[in-house]
């Protein structure tokens, strides 16, 4: 009786706000996570590999991401718990096996914030003419502020910011489209140093590895929508179809952006450009709607950041309040909020965006990323051999199959980000390291409960007694 009684006051201290969150929403937050890597960094790839090359890339980085958002849809629909990608692999692969998985995502929705904002200061200073550690300080106190507010709320503001960015790319590619030439396509020469260089591949197949990371950066973070789950309405079928609708609009505005621009304005010009959208419309003679939507593309930006800030905050909470993380991370407010995990990782973030490297930092949030791909989609293959009974609500098209190809691209991925910048590689597996380490010396001998199992029945039953005295 005393074992139970303390399981469930310390659970209560650890609600999240359940029902705020319907499938549109969700879809929203899938949508915000990524919508600001249309507007810049992707069109980097170009530079690395050409058109044809960037092309390649992205469209294998579409069908990693595909593959993976059918998995996780899955997994999300059977164990819908805040801890998304790092619940699925505890439930499969043990304690070690979430906990490393959860690690993997935490490097990446913990660092992105910090590059992002650094990018956010540079798009203040072209607006308003400044930047430096008071703007990255501001825009984390103000978004978190909203963020302590309650789930509801931000997920609301999300949308709004969200509907801005996407406005400026359907906008962009209505301007642009008649004027789209398949030549402007091909305009880098094919390098005399690469063997079998063509106008295609300007620098070989080298070029289209070193591209795979910025053909993530069109899709990077949509896997954070199942840390949405427990504030879902109905996370069985509100998930699936949140992550699903999302990872669908994504691949619109993708193809949208990696045709319509170099279309227009010369895949040369894209791959050098840091504001690529607007250039495009600057080259086409639209000067007043590029100025709208270089303002926008703050928004994108800001979109991105706010709601990262709310995908680490549910990742630290669920790890917390486990026992991974030291446990007043997950000690949630009367809003039902996580107070404490979203501060501490954001004053993290805040000084390592104090380096001004944001292109190093998002190539950090990249290597966490694909590791962290490779263990889900790793998970899904595991929990359909072992627990082929499962309750599954919805199962993944493809089955193992599906997940496979995931996890076979997803390596691809990584090695593909030390093609580019073995540094951010090497400094990330450092970091993966010594979190792992914490876990092995110390917090695995601190768990709140020992299986996934046992942490899920504790918190029905603390969910339950918390209604029981409600009612009363």
């Amino acid at each position: 009786m005393g074992k139970t009684k303390i399981d469930q006051d310390y659970l209560a201290k650890r609600q999240l706000k359940r029902g705020t969150a319907g499938w549109m929403l969700l879809a929203g937050l899938g949508i915000s996570y990524v919508i600001s890597g249309d507007f810049a960094g992707w069109n980097f790839g170009i530079a690395e590999a050409g058109w044809g090359g960037f092309a390649i890339a992205a469209a294998l980085m579409a069908v990693m991401y595909f593959c993976l958002v059918l998995a996780l849809a899955e997994m999300s629909a059977a164990i819908p718990a805040a801890g998304g990608g790092y619940s699925f692999a505890r439930q499969v692969m043990g304690p070690a096996g979430g906990y490393l998985t959860g690690l993997a995502i935490l490097i990446e929705y913990a660092i992105a914030p910090a590059a992002i904002v650094i990018f956010i200061g540079s798009a203040v200073e072209a607006l308003l003419g400044i930047n430096g550690p008071l703007v990255y300080a501001l825009f984390y106190a103000v978004f978190i502020a909203i963020h302590l507010f309650g789930a509801g709320e931000a997920l609301k503001t999300m949308m709004v910011i969200s509907a801005l960015a996407v406005f400026a790319i359907i906008a962009t590619a209505l301007a642009l489209i008649g004027n789209f030439d398949m030549s402007n396509l091909f305009d880098i020469k094919a390098s005399a140093d690469v063997a079998g260089a063509t106008s295609f591949l300007p620098f070989g197949w080298h070029g289209v590895w070193a591209a795979l990371p910025f053909g993530m950066w069109l899709f990077l973070a949509v896997e954070g929508v199942p840390l949405a789950a427990e504030e879902a309405k109905n996370p069985e079928k509100d998930v699936p179809k949140g992550i699903i609708a999302a990872m669908i609009f994504l691949l619109i505005s993708a193809v949208l952006v990696v045709f319509l621009l170099a279309g227009v304005a010369g895949a040369d010009a894209m791959g050098k450009s840091a504001v690529p959208l607007v250039d495009a419309l600057n080259v086409n003679g639209n000067t007043t709607l590029a100025t709208i939507v270089n303002v926008l593309g703050l928004a994108g930006l800001i979109a991105s950041f706010f709601s990262i800030i709310y995908g680490y905050s549910r990742l630290v909470f669920a790890l917390s309040r486990a026992g991974y993380l030291p446990q007043f991370l997950s000690l949630t407010s009367k809003k039902k909020t996580p107070t404490w995990a979203l501060i501490v990782p954001g004053v993290l973030g805040f000084l390592a965006s104090l380096t001004g490297e944001g292109d190093l930092m998002l190539a950090m949030a990249v290597v966490g990323a694909t590791i962290s791909y490779a263990l889900m989609a790793f998970s899904h293959i595991l929990l359909r051999v072992k627990n082929p009974d499962m309750p599954r609500p919805y199962k993944t098209p493809g089955g193992v199959l599906t997940s496979g190809i995931a996890f076979v691209l997803s390596i691809v991925a990584l090695t593909g980000v030390y093609a580019f910048d073995p540094r951010a590689f090497n400094y990330t597996l450092v970091l993966y390291a010594i979190g792992a380490l914490y876990y092995f010396f110390y917090s695995k001998n601190h768990l709140v409960a020992k299986t996934a199992e046992e942490e899920f029945a504790m918190l029905e039953a603390a969910e339950a007694d918390l209604t029981h005295e409600l009612s009363e």
